[in-house]
């Protein structure tokens, strides 16, 4: 413990540097943390999480898993849970319950472990998980009803696979320390299960009332919530040991559906609580792993995985896909991806932990076996993914919709002249006004930070190909182009031009510097706005062998600017101060005319 200081602040270093070859690679961060934790620990034995924490290892491992527990159940909402389609409700529960009774069959079978352990690792290896499946759909390309299928069932898999995960462990370590009959255990876990559920629905509907009557401050909301979450844990726990889990994650399920409660802004602390807790926590756990657990990773252990991705997946894919419009290839597609992530690992090093200590036979074959999962489906889906959807041909062509920042009414014209002309457009804002006027012009909107863990869990980019950031907010609008020339490419996202008196104080200018300017040198944000907001609009003409740019000038009288065009493929072309447009015949260009040219009362087209 001397160094325990020191050691805390390289192990946080060493996970910064995880994260960051984890998005330079755009691949899920917990696979460069799992690698890095066996790196440290039992490949060099630099690192020991046992020596360094003593005792205090499980409550701080059991505290960190219940804030992903919570956070995860936080997002559960059952509306969102029948609202996207049967195929994905069939794969959150039937598909759910299928893999869990193929993988503890295959466990018992093939890992030797007894019903009671294997059913453990089953209900475990249920849950895929947003962290994981949302950066791989990203660079899947696939058509836009198989990511939708495939991204939906992450999200809720997540919740919902927790939750039968705790309940199977709680039943399994309950039994292990009774003195024999079933019906004891029974009891005993119809204890677990009062407490767990009445504790969570209780707590979770007074706080949630405390919430909605807003009886706490606003800025004390997240704080709050994480103080009351860990509360009940610990109350819970001193009721029955081993119900906190089942609390805290029912507690979170109550408050995401609970009406008038604002869970975003907690979601959103939680957030960044979480990457904290799981770059940490990682690390640790997989250090735990010692070389004779590794060595448990024979040929049963490879068995046992080809069984739960070659058998269990395919088989819950073809039994809940029954009467869909899915063909042949689109349901091969979605039985080859099923990577397992965060909560899969966090729960099995915890409940490893637990399960040891009472002394459960084979309790030390869950994380060797969970981590092998984990690194397997994550290597190989992400690797070959893509490849796969392209010799499938489900793959659709490369994504030509608009991600706008902001929904003024700058954002909005422009977001109703691309759908009018057949462009898949979202406006994004955190104003709930202004979310609220662009949706009553049909306009498809995300209120909320786009840049949040909440946006890349619910914020659908699969059709979006180029990033407009016409915000207010200079600094929104270049962390939005920093944070998405990433995932969309550099010629694909643009930043907006600033008055010259505060480009000097543009604190990411430099990193900006080669993304091309949108719409010209001059044109900002509150030019933009001021014109629009003396009444000038956007308004198309479809070019032929008569129009020409210069005569679309002089008709206005240089009262005028041209902004984008579409061709007749439906390919989009911007303005920019680099590359000015040249519009083809059958080609519609779209430009912004001055409330005084003289040709506004004109209509280009209709």
């Amino acid at each position: 413990m001397e160094h325990a200081g020191f050691d805390l602040a390289m192990i946080g270093l060493l996970a910064l540097i995880c994260q960051w070859l984890a998005w330079q690679l755009k691949l899920p961060a917990i696979l460069m943390l799992l690698v890095a934790g066996i790196a440290a620990g039992p490949v060099t034995g630099l690192l020991d999480p046992d020596a360094m924490f003593g005792e205090l290892l499980f409550p701080l491992v059991s505290l960190a898993v219940a804030v992903i527990l919570f956070e995860g159940s936080l997002t559960l909402d059952f509306r969102e849970l029948g609202g996207h389609g049967r195929t994905v409700r069939r794969l959150v529960t039937w598909g759910a319950l299928i893999t869990a009774v193929i993988g503890t069959v295959a466990a018992h079978l093939l890992l030797s472990l007894s019903w009671e352990m294997a059913s453990v690792l089953g209900a475990l290896l249920v849950v895929t998980g947003p962290t994981v499946i949302l950066p791989m759909l990203q660079t899947l390309g696939a058509r836009q009803h198989l990511t939708q299928i495939l991204r939906w069932e992450g999200i809720l898999i997540d919740p919902v696979g927790a939750i039968g995960a705790v309940l199977v462990y709680e039943y399994v370590a309950l039994g292990s320390g009774a003195t024999g009959a079933a019906t004891h255990t029974l009891v005993l876990f119809g204890k677990t299960a009062l407490i767990g559920f009445g504790l969570g629905i209780g707590g979770g509907y007074l706080w949630g009332l405390i919430l909605r009557r807003h009886w706490l401050p606003r800025q004390l909301h997240s704080f709050g919530t994480l103080m009351m979450m860990l509360t009940l844990f610990s109350i819970s726990n001193l009721l029955f040991h081993e119900s906190g889990l089942l609390t805290v994650t029912v507690m979170g399920a109550w408050l995401a559906n609970m009406r008038g409660v604002p869970t975003r802004p907690i979601i959103e602390f939680k957030e960044t609580l979480s990457v904290l807790l799981i770059s940490g926590l990682f690390i640790l756990l997989a250090a735990r792993l010692t070389v004779d657990q590794l060595a448990l990773l024979g040929w049963p252990a490879w068995a046992f995985l080809f069984v739960l991705l070659g058998v269990a997946r395919p088989l819950m894919v073809w039994v809940c896909t029954l009467g869909s419009q899915l063909d042949i290839r689109e349901k091969a597609l979605l039985a080859f991806i099923s990577p397992r992530g965060i909560v899969a690992a966090a729960t099995a090093s915890l409940f490893s932990i637990r399960l040891e200590e009472i002394g459960m036979p084979g309790a030390e074959m869950l994380v060797p076996v969970t981590f092998l999962v984990i690194i397997s489906t994550v290597v190989g889906q992400s690797l070959l993914s893509r490849p796969l959807a392209g010799w499938l041909g489900v793959r659709r062509p490369s994504p030509d919709g608009v991600l706008i920042i902001g929904a003024n009414p700058v954002a909005r014209q422009i977001g109703q002249q691309l759908r009018s002309a057949g462009v898949s457009v979202v406006l994004t804002d955190s104003n709930w006004d202004a979310i609220q006027e662009a949706k009553a012009l049909g306009l498809t909107t995300y209120y909320g930070d786009p840049l949040s863990e909440h946006a890349a869990q619910h914020l659908e980019l699969s059709n979006i190909g180029y990033l407009l950031p016409l915000s207010p907010y200079r600094e929104l609008n270049d962390l939005a182009a920093l944070h998405f020339e990433h995932l969309l490419g550099r010629d694909r996202v643009f930043r907006l031009a600033v008055d010259e008196g505060r480009s000097a104080n543009r604190p990411h200018g430099q990193a900006l510097s080669h993304l091309p300017l949108l719409f010209g040198r001059d044109v900002t944000y509150a030019r933009l706005s001021r014109l629009v907001a003396e009444g000038g609009e956007l308004q198309r003409v479809r070019f032929d062998e008569k129009t020409r740019l210069e005569g679309q000038r002089r008709r206005h009288d240089g009262r005028w600017l041209p902004l984008l065009s579409i061709s007749q493929s439906g390919r989009l072309r911007l303005a920019t101060a680099e590359n000015g447009l040249a519009p083809k015949r059958g080609d519609t260009l779209v430009s912004l005319v001055f409330a005084d040219s003289p040709a506004f009362d004109t209509p280009l087209m209709s």
